[in-house]
Order: C-alpha cells, then sequence, then structure tokens
C-alpha cells in the first residue's frame, strides 16, 4: 500500500468555479485520487477556499460586503460544485480557520527563528487618490519582463514571472485608475535567496516533472532568487504573531501554501487521531502531489519547497503536475473579467460525467487548449453516447431480453481470447499512465478499447446468430460484457457517477470506487439489472443557447447565474 497526499490549489472565494479552474486543478486531482483508491492505496486529498485574497477585498468593494461574507457565501458555494461534479475531497476547508492561522503563525516564528524571516524596508505603491497603500493585484501594469499590458503586482499571467508591483512599468490603481506613488514600510521578508542552490540541487533531481513544470523552474532558479516580503499593509488575512504589526497582515502566497499542512491537521483532529497527518507528511515513503494550473508553479515548486527547507522534517512534493490553461473562444478564463463558462451554471442545466469527460480528454497537460460547446456537444454524441454509451446498452439490453437478465455461460473462442487479452493489456497500460499523471492519454487509451469492442460486435453479430447458435451468441456477450466490466473500472475515476450506475446495472452491490483496480469479476450466471442509458444526446440547439448565454453573461453589467 502506498500512501499518497494530494493537495489541490485554493481557490479564491470571490466568485463561482468556472470550466478553467476544473481543468487546470480539481479534474486532474480527483481522477488521481480515484483511482489511487481503487488501487488499494490510502489518500489524503486536501484543499479548500483562499479566503484572504486581494480578489475577495475587491468583489467585497464591489459589492459593498465585508470580505467575511464574500468568501462565506462562495465557500459555501464550491462545497455544492463539489458534491454534484463528484470531486472527493477528504476535507476542503478554508483559510479562515483557527487552525489554519495557528499553523501559519508556527511556520512563520519557526523560520524567523532560524534566520529565514527578517524585518526590513521596502518600497510599497500608495494610491494618494484612495488613501491607502495597494495591495500587489490592486496595481497593473506593462510587465518589465515579456511587455504584458495587463500584469498585476504580484506575479504576470502571460510569462509567469513572480513580480513585485514596483517592478511594473506604468503602474496603475486597479480601483481609481491614477497614478501610485511609491512609500518605505517596514515589511517581514523570506530569505529565499538562502535555498537557491539546495532547491536547484533538487529540482534537477525531479526527471519524472513535466517537462513545462521543470524548466520553467530551472530557469528561473538559474537567473537567481530575490528575498521576497511576507506582509504587507492591509487589514484583511492572517495576523502577524510579532507585537506592533496589528495593522498589517501576512501575505496570502505566504499563508495559502501552508494550508496543504493546516488542511492535513485539521483532517487529523476530525478523524479522531490527531498525529495522523504525520503520516503523509514525514514518512519519507509517502509521496505528496500538488495539482495547480500554470500559473502557480513558482509557488509549488520553488517558494512552498523552500519554506518546507527551513521548517525541516516535512517532505518536499514528489510531483507538481501542473496543467496548462483551458480557454473560452481563445480567450483565458477570469472571474474578474465575468469570462467564463461558471460550474454551477452548467451543473444546473447538464449532467456531471459529459463534463468530466469532454474536460479529461482534452485536458490541456501540456498545451492550451480550448473549450467550445460545438465541440462539447460533438464528443458527447459521437463518443459518450455513440461509442460506449451504444456499446453498454446494446449488448445489456440484447443480454438481458435473450438471457432472461443473467450473464450467459458459454466456452470462449480465439476471437473472443484475443479481445480480453487486448483488454487487460489496456488496462496494465492505463495504470501505468495513470500512475504518471496522464489522464488525456489514458482515457484515449480506453476509449480505443471502447471502439474495439464495437468492432468485435460487428464482427461476431450474435443479434444475427442467436437463433442458429445460441451458445456462439452466448460466448460473445459474455466477453462483451467482460470487457465493459473492465471499462467500467478504468473510467471509474473519469466518470464516478455512470461508472457507479454500470456497476449496477451489471449486478454488483456496494460502491465502484471499492470494487478495487481489477479487470473482471463478472461471472456466468450473474443476475443483471433491467437495462438504462448512461448518457443523453445533446440537440445542436444546445450550441446556440449557451453561447446567447454566453454572450448576455459577458456583456457589461452580465452576471453569473
Amino acid at each position: 500500500m502506498e500512501r499518497i497526499l494530494i493537495g489541490v490549489a485554493w481557490p479564491y472565494a470571490n466568485g463561482p468555479l468556472h470550466l478553467g479552474h476544473l481543468a487546470g486543478a480539481y479534474l486532474p486531482a480527483d481522477i488521481f485520487a480515484r483511482y489511487h483508491r481503487l488501487k488499494g492505496n490510502e489518500v489524503l486529498m486536501v484543499s479548500g477556499s483562499d479566503q484572504h485574497g486581494t480578489p475577495i477585498t475587491v468583489r467585497a468593494e464591489q459589492e459593498g460586503k465585508t470580505p467575511a461574507q464574500v468568501a462565506a457565501y462562495y465557500h459555501q458555494e464550491f462545497l455544492r460544485s463539489w458534491e454534484k461534479l463528484g470531486i472527493s475531497f477528504d476535507l476542503f476547508t478554508n483559510t479562515e480557520t483557527a487552525n489554519h492561522a495557528q499553523v501559519t503563525h508556527e511556520i512563520f516564528l519557526t523560520l524567523q527563528k532560524r534566520g529565514y524571516i527578517y524585518r526590513d524596508i521596502m518600497e510599497s505603491p500608495f494610491c494618494s487618490r484612495c488613501q491607502r497603500y495597494l495591495p500587489d493585484r490592486y496595481v497593473e501594469g506593462t510587465c518589465p519582463n515579456c511587455g504584458n499590458l495587463g500584469a498585476r503586482g504580484d506575479q504576470c499571467d502571460e510569462c509567469g514571472k513572480p513580480l513585485n508591483p514596483t517592478d511594473l512599468l506604468q503602474p496603475r490603481c486597479k480601483i481609481c485608475g491614477s497614478t501610485p506613488e511609491i512609500k518605505q514600510t517596514e515589511h517581514f521578508f523570506l530569505r529565499l535567496t538562502a535555498f537557491t542552490e539546495d532547491l536547484l540541487s533538487w529540482v534537477r533531481k525531479q526527471t519524472h516533472w513535466k517537462p513545462n513544470v521543470l524548466n520553467f523552474t530551472l530557469r528561473f532558479l538559474e537567473e537567481g532568487l530575490k528575498d521576497r516580503a511576507i506582509t504587507r499593509d492591509i487589514g484583511w488575512g492572517i495576523t502577524i504573531p510579532v507585537p506592533g504589526f496589528d495593522q498589517k497582515r501576512i501575505y496570502v502566497w505566504f499563508e495559502a501554501v501552508i494550508g496543504y499542512l493546516s488542511a492535513s491537521k485539521e483532517w487529523s483532529q476530525i478523524a479522531g487521531q490527531p498525529e495522523k497527518w504525520r503520516e503523509f507528511w514525514e514518512d519519507p515513503q509517502a509521496r505528496t502531489y500538488y495539482f495547480i494550473g500554470k500559473d502557480n508553479i513558482p509557488f509549488h515548486t520553488m517558494i512552498w519547497p523552500a519554506m518546507l527547507m527551513g521548517y525541516g522534517g516535512i517532505n518536499l512534493p514528489y510531483d507538481v503536475p501542473a496543467n496548462e490553461f483551458l480557454t473560452l473562444q481563445g480567450r483565458q478564463f477570469s472571474t474578474s473579467r465575468n469570462w467564463a463558462v461558471w460550474l454551477p451554471d452548467y451543473l444546473a442545466r447538464y449532467d456531471p460525467d459529459p463534463l468530466r469527460y469532454f474536460l479529461s480528454i482534452s485536458m490541456p497537460e501540456r498545451a492550451d487548449t480550448d473549450f467550445s460547446w460545438e465541440e462539447f456537444v460533438r464528443r458527447n454524441n459521437d463518443e459518450l453516447v455513440a461509442t460506449y454509451g451504444n456499446l453498454v446498452h446494446r449488448v445489456l439490453t440484447f443480454t438481458y431480453r435473450q438471457f432472461e437478465g443473467h450473464v450467459p455461460d458459454a466456452p470462449k473462442d480465439e476471437r473472443d481470447l484475443a479481445l480480453l487479452v487486448r483488454g487487460q493489456a489496456v488496462m496494465e497500460r492505463v495504470d501505468s499512465l495513470l500512475g504518471q499523471c496522464r489522464f488525456r492519454e489514458s482515457i484515449m487509451e480506453v476509449m480505443g478499447l471502447a471502439q474495439e469492442a464495437n468492432r468485435y460486435l460487428e464482427e461476431k453479430s450474435p443479434w444475427k446468430a442467436i437463433g442458429s447458435d445460441r451458445v456462439y451468441a452466448a460466448g460473445a456477450l459474455l466477453t462483451a460484457l467482460t470487457v465493459i466490466d473492465g471499462l467500467k473500472t478504468m473510467l471509474c475515476p473519469f466518470l464516478p457517477f455512470s461508472s457507479q450506475a454500470l456497476h449496477e446495472l451489471l449486478g454488483y452491490d456496494g460502491k465502484v470506487g471499492e470494487a478495487g483496480w481489477r479487470w473482471s469479476d463478472l461471472r456466468p450466471g450473474q443476475k443483471l439489472a433491467q437495462p438504462k442509458a448512461l448518457f443523453t444526446k445533446l440537440e445542436d440547439q444546445v450550441v446556440d443557447q449557451e453561447k446567447a448565454l454566453l454572450a448576455q453573461v459577458a456583456s457589461p453589467g452580465g452576471k453569473a447565474a
């Protein structure tokens, strides 16, 4: 048994979840967790809503609410979305808990005691018109690295380079548009320069990382890290555990990554085993995976590992399988710009598994990929319904009718055995791919087997042979049912709802996710349930309907449902 810790990016609680969030981090993490649970491994998957980020204070000011009110509302919406979509967190918490504050303080003070956190004066943007220091995301300007005109004061989304507000060219206040002045203010800094060589040595050994993650990280480390301020002149967030800094808070990028550890400790407390978290964080045999979007790579391959090195005694990341971006009509999904397909809207109109399927088979693992309603409808109808769903439905329906609702018994011929051998080889291949976080390739292998099973049925045509050679037809149906059982298991991490339904149609009791990663336990004589279709065909007008809704939401004053 392996012990697998899965940390998933913490979404800002400033708006609904959208498909970009899902494709970037949450769906791949859930697939990975479900796969390892099927394998019998011990899994802990944690995340939570980031309730202290500047995007929340921006939304709160726009709506005339407190940041706490905004964060609490969207946190509950996140929980509803995870349940409907089947994202199987062991704990989805938030950064406003007393536990998270305590763990953050403890890490802060430990790093300070060891000389990795120090006080210094920094230059910070101050807006004379708004009469306040501006948090990093309240400052926008031109990236000095790539020339992006819409870079933020903490990071450029185009090139991924971490920034400070003073790095920006032509800076402007996000609220009023005026040019901020630079003032000096005292803050705490993380001594990242102390870790550059150790990080370089460690990262160069991570040859199993995705090339985009490894190369991105090495490039910045070889340029040399700079110390970064970890506190800000703001009133919302985790307090600083040092006297005299009551009007400042710990900066969100420092405390949010600590959430993986604080959430694990909270999970242990809830489970009644307060020290259980140590098995995932301190056992050198345990593996830690961080599922994030590419804009979060620096925080998980450099900054968080540096914090862990300074703190000591805790496992460094084993893998950071960051995805590229999912785009919408060629533009990046954006909560602040109201450009998205919102997850609550989708779930109000459609089933979860078709979305999980589409985002799995077009997952942006190595390059940005685009979402379109045309492609969503096509894949649902041509692949889920016509290829996989039709295979399952026609075999189950014909078997149920011809063999009194039971799995038939018959000898297998050479063609039957060839398909079964092929199916088991596919399962071994998928097993290997899933273990490497290669989800898109995995589901393509599974669907390839479904297509092969359809070709096999056309060749064997048991519906034609049933009248003249019942044993021959029974052998073909038994073979097809066995392959369908294997397909169900391989697709369970991707399509949990339809896999559970198929599990029951095949006559099994209990949860499909607890049945184990195995080829097939199907036995002749097993009683089948009354067949039902697994998927629903979508009409062409869905495309026009959704495009019209998108245009309405993205228009000035438009809102997500």
